[in-house]
């Protein structure tokens, strides 16, 4: 009894010590490790992880700090915001562990960004919850009165969950005089005991004999249990069974059929007859190997009954009694180690998984961190991981039974949009199992591609006097990128095109590409027209290119011929004087005309359209020069009136007519007699045709008074000064080149050459005229003087008088050039 108050009172202590130091911690070679006593409530702390890790808070939430396990069952729960360790269930030591001591889980607390892992140990401290138990209620014992002294009889053994000083301690039986308890501890440290006869039995004195087991553990308060023990006095049986070994040693496949056969035990009886039957059987098998085993009572041949897993239990020790008819017996154990095999495939658990990655995700990424765990032992259990198929993607081992998957080059969604990685975990065993587990992974679009336009330069072609708002053509280009960074704008690029902004003569629309006209083009104007478009895309920042684009207005028919020479003038007449004496091929003179269109439209050719005799004169078709193509006769008339048509070659065709007056004639009286209705065409109202002709029937009625040479002379000169300030004079801007005859007769030798000297106070004008001696044209104007051009040279009957005399004179040559030109008009 002093014993035992003295084992109380260590309890007391101990127990004391737990509660006062219910968590420390302690870290052996970087692992954090625990203890706390079972059956805490939820929510007790467990350590403050934070402080012991030496992490801020701060970081326990960016580094999205959780509990990894790859049990199914999570005691611990561990709380961020405050960087602690709960408990997060009600924990049996019992349940969790059995009769393993210690008690203890594990688990990885692990960070990212930068990952790290933390291996956390908790130890379960045992409470002495349980009381030693028997497994029946009485036990029963056949005892022959000839047994002798010191002859062991094996009890049951109490059970009790707990462990250490909490577990079974002692055994006591109850005060009598036959029999003592002896304590014996097995190899494991559990205690069994055996009653030992120390004085002899009489069955005639005393055929029964009761007594109690009492198991006593030492927690504190202290717990204990008892089992009554009737024990029945049988006749003599002088020899108890021996087995032939103290230990059987044997091993056993996992997952064996059942059957199997593992040993044979044996035991020897030196009696004869029915004390010397031996049967066998195993002594209190308990837990699992009790399923598991099974003993043939006559034979002692051990085999398996259940199915046997090493996952479970690496090895059993089961006890074995060989028990005769006269209730002797005799105990051996059976050490059965379980041999592992290949039977379990890698498990693949992933801790944490991004199911998305950039594109421009640098090399070296982590896309998903996996634990890899397979429960097989040795080789069975030594996992090889790697990628099925990708080559962007690489395993990497970090941590014992961790693994990171990361990129392997720079992605390129343009390429490669989505991936399913195969991730295979293969062991070492004969033959190897292998598990898969497949992650989709897609790729993130990041504005990398500049738009493409289809073609490196566009052309296009626009016919003029096109309707403003005409589409012109369509351009395309292409980005490789999705969503936003693929949609493009289309821009026109400022710039000057003659002087004004090109947006005035073109506009493309910034969705569908489509360059319309914002005007309309005249070709005669404009001819092309280069612009710059650029392709803008809508990332962030955006990229974009830019292409050439040039636009060819094409030519119409718009405009037609137009005439340089001869010039057609409302004031005066001009005529081509061909001498009777012309030769066939004579150049009368030439047409020239120009079109300002182009191509075909701008070829021309020239006919005749109308003649007084068409075979005295022709027209070429292609240069317009005008020839006789006979001798003139008498017959010609003097005046001639051609009408040449000027045609270009568009569809449909455009022309223009030039009259050409020519004079057949020799003299000069002859072609101013036959021009006169040539003016009659000229709508000329000025009063001196009136004042003329008054003149004319004055002097042919009252013979030319000198009143009316006086007034005549007077209004000539009125007339003049007013010609002088505001001449009406035609003026001719083309002059056709030097053309020689071909046949050598000669015409049109020369280009007219004038110098004009004139003031605006002076009222008489000098002229000077350079020409060859032979050109032959009459130049006839109704408001001004006649100059008729010789072959020496020409004055101008205008020109200043030196005396009164001469006055006169030049006044009568004067009226009479008045009235030829009054006849003309």
């Amino acid at each position: 009894m002093v014993q035992w108050g003295h084992r109380t009172w260590r309890w007391k202590m101990m127990w004391l010590s737990s509660m006062l130091f219910s968590c420390y911690i302690y870290t052996t070679r970087g692992q954090m490790r625990y203890s706390i006593p079972e059956e805490m409530k939820k929510g007790s702390l467990i350590g403050n992880v934070a402080q012991d890790l030496g992490l801020d808070l701060k970081r326990l939430r960016t580094g999205r700090a959780r509990i990894v396990t790859g049990e199914s069952t999570q005691h611990a729960e561990l709380k961020t915001d405050k960087g602690i360790l709960v408990v997060s269930e009600r924990i049996d030591r019992e349940q969790l562990c059995g009769d393993v001591t210690p008690c203890s889980f594990s688990f990885e607390i692990i960070l990212e960004n930068p990952m790290e892992l933390h291996p956390v140990t908790i130890e379960i401290l045992d409470e002495n919850d349980h009381a030693p138990s028997f497994q029946n209620k009485e036990l029963q014992f056949e005892i022959s009165e000839s047994a002798a002294l010191g002859s062991r009889f094996l009890l049951e053994s109490a059970d009790d969950p707990d462990v250490g000083l909490n577990s079974l301690q002692s055994y006591i039986l109850s005060p009598n005089n036959h029999f003592v308890i002896k304590q014996h501890s097995n190899p494991d440290g559990s205690k069994y005991a055996e009653m030992v006869l120390q004085k002899a039995l009489d069955r005639e004195e005393r055929p029964y004999v009761s007594l109690k087991l009492i198991a006593v553990d030492g927690g504190n308060p202290q717990r204990s249990g008892s089992v009554n023990i009737d024990v029945t006095v049988l006749d003599a049986n002088d020899n108890a069974p021996v087995f032939d070994q103290t230990i059987y040693r044997a091993s056993v496949m996992e997952n064996v059929p059942k059957g199997t056969y593992i040993t044979t035990v044996n035991a020897t009886d030196a009696d004869a007859g029915l004390n010397g039957r031996i049967t066998y059987n195993f002594y209190k098998q308990k837990g699992a190997a009790a399923q598991l085993f099974n003993i043939d009572s006559d034979t002692g041949i051990v085999s398996v009954v259940g199915e046997i897993d090493h996952e479970k239990d690496t090895k059993f020790e089961l006890t074995v009694e060989a028990r005769d008819q006269g209730g002797l017996t005799d105990s051996s154990k059976i050490a059965l180690e379980v041999v592992d095999v290949n039977d379990n495939a890698p498990v693949i658990n992933s801790m944490s998984f991004s199911s998305t990655v950039s594109e421009n995700a640098p090399s070296d990424t982590t896309i998903a961190i996996l634990n890899i765990k397979d429960s097989d032992n040795d080789d069975n259990g030594k996992v090889n991981c790697f990628i099925d198929g990708s080559g962007d993607f690489i395993i990497k081992s970090t941590l014992r039974n961790y693994y990171s998957l990361v990129t392997n080059a720079i992605l390129d969604r343009e390429k490669l949009s989505e991936y399913n990685i195969t991730v295979i975990a293969t062991d070492s065993g004969k033959p190897p199992l292998t598990s898969r587990k497949t992650f989709y992974l897609k790729v993130t679009d990041v504005n990398d591609n500049a738009p493409v336009f289809q073609e490196s330069v566009y052309n296009s072609y626009l016919i003029e006097n096109n309707l403003p708002g005409a589409s012109i053509l369509t351009i395309r280009a292409r980005d490789s990128d999705e969503n936003q960074n693929a949609r493009i704008s289309y821009i026109l690029e400022e710039s000057d095109l003659g002087g004004s902004p090109v947006g005035t003569y073109v506009s493309v629309n910034a969705e569908s590409g489509v360059v319309h006209a914002v005007r309309s083009f005249d070709y005669e104007q404009i001819k092309n027209i280069k612009i710059t478009i650029k392709a803008q895309d809508g990332g962030s920042p955006p990229l974009c290119s830019n292409v050439t684009v040039n636009i060819f207005i094409q030519d119409q028919n718009d405009n037609a011929p137009q005439v340089l020479y001869p010039v057609q003038s409302g004031a005066s007449v001009v005529a081509e004087i061909v001498p009777r004496s012309a030769d066939v091929g004579y150049l009368v003179t030439k047409v020239v005309a120009v079109d300002v269109d182009s191509g075909q439209n701008a070829w021309l050719s020239y006919k005749l359209q109308k003649a007084p005799d068409r075979a005295l004169f022709e027209v070429g078709l292609q240069n317009g020069e005008i020839r006789t193509v006979r001798q003139v006769t008498d017959k010609d008339a003097v005046k001639q009136r051609l009408t040449v048509v000027v045609e270009d070659n568009g569809q449909p065709s455009r022309s223009a007519t030039v009259n050409v007056n020519v004079a057949v004639a020799d003299s000069f009286p002859e072609v101013i007699s036959e021009f006169t209705d040539f003016t009659h065409d000229k709508d000329y109202n000025d009063n001196l045709t009136f004042y003329l002709v008054l003149a004319l029937a004055a002097v042919s009625f009252l013979l030319i008074t000198c009143l009316v040479v006086i007034i005549s002379v007077k209004i000539y000169r009125w007339r003049q000064s007013r010609l002088y300030y505001k001449s009406n004079l035609p003026v001719i801007p083309y002059y056709p080149p030097r053309y020689a005859d071909t046949i050598g007769s000669g015409a049109l030798q020369h280009a007219y050459n004038y110098e004009v000297y004139r003031t605006t106070d002076s009222r008489r004008s000098d002229s000077k005229f350079v020409r060859p001696a032979s050109q032959n044209v009459l130049m006839l104007d109704p408001n001004s003087t006649l100059t008729v051009q010789r072959e020496h040279g020409e004055k101008n009957i205008m020109d200043e008088l030196d005396s009164p005399v001469e006055v006169r004179y030049h006044h009568y040559y004067f009226f009479c050039c008045c009235r030829c030109c009054c006849v003309l008009s």
